[in-house]
């Protein structure tokens, strides 16, 4: 299990995160939710100490990953940014760097077999050998991905994986994330905006306002109520075709 605890953090005397804490199962994803600025991207970069919180834990398994070094961490927690890198490197090697924190003198066989497994699942072998900077936007945030899957994370953080992408490759990321966190049973952490996405694809909905947790929960955390006060906007929530979907509204009159 997952559990975060009191996570506080502050740029100077600003304060960007006050008392934020929730608990997450293994196998299920979580979409943090909020409006720009409520905190999101900072509260996942504290997760995996980019920035150190003032104050809170983080566990895995009743450890306390904060405390670790940065090489036993990255075998415990893998981070895909918000925005993905554009190098020359292959695609295989990029991914093979997922590998770093369990080599010793170099890459073993193990390693390598694992490597392909992952692009296998994520259906890019057919591309390893080809510069990243050479690819498109949905073929990059698989890359990124795959490095992070090929740690074997516990936790896996995604700030806004589907973001630049079109709407087929938004889908076929969330899906592929969904149902690898249910297979190979580790948590996932990640920031969405796409309300509708969060509802297809996330177990647990975190919405965060002013820098605090404002709604926990499952899918009973997406109301209404909740939409309106962290967005400041209307939604009619109904299902289609046995899945919810959310349609916001400006009421400007």
């Amino acid at each position: 299990m997952i559990e975060v605890q009191n996570i506080s953090f502050a740029y100077g005397k600003q304060n960007v995160l006050r008392h934020v804490s929730f608990t997450l199962d293994y196998g299920m994803v979580l979409g943090i939710l909020g409006n720009n600025g409520a905190g999101k991207s900072t509260l996942i970069t504290c997760l995996n100490k980019i920035l150190r919180p003032n104050d809170g834990r983080v566990l895995l398994d009743d450890v306390d990953i904060l405390k670790m070094g940065r090489m036993e961490m990255a075998r415990l927690v893998a981070y895909v940014p918000q925005k993905a890198e554009t190098t020359q490197s292959t695609v295989y090697d990029t991914a093979l760097l997922g590998r770093r924190p369990y080599i010793k003198w170099s890459m073993s066989q193990e390693d390598l077999d694992i490597c392909d497994r992952v692009m296998e699942q994520l259906g890019i072998e057919s591309i390893k050998l080809r510069p990243i900077n050479e690819l498109s936007g949905g073929e990059v945030q698989k890359v990124m991905l795959a490095r992070a899957l090929v740690q074997q994370p516990k936790l896996l953080l995604l700030d806004e994986p589907t973001s630049n992408l079109d709407p087929r490759n938004q889908h076929e990321i969330m899906n592929l994330i969904h149902n690898m966190a249910k297979e190979q049973n580790f948590a996932v952490i990640t920031v969405i905006h796409d309300l509708n996405l969060a509802a297809r694809y996330c177990d647990r909905f975190l919405f965060m306002k002013d820098g605090t947790v404002f709604s926990y929960g499952g899918a009973d955390a997406m109301t209404r109520d909740t939409i309106k006060s962290v967005y400041g906007i209307d939604a009619h929530i109904m299902e289609c075709s046995g899945m919810p979907v959310i349609v916001p509204f400006l009421n400007l009159t």
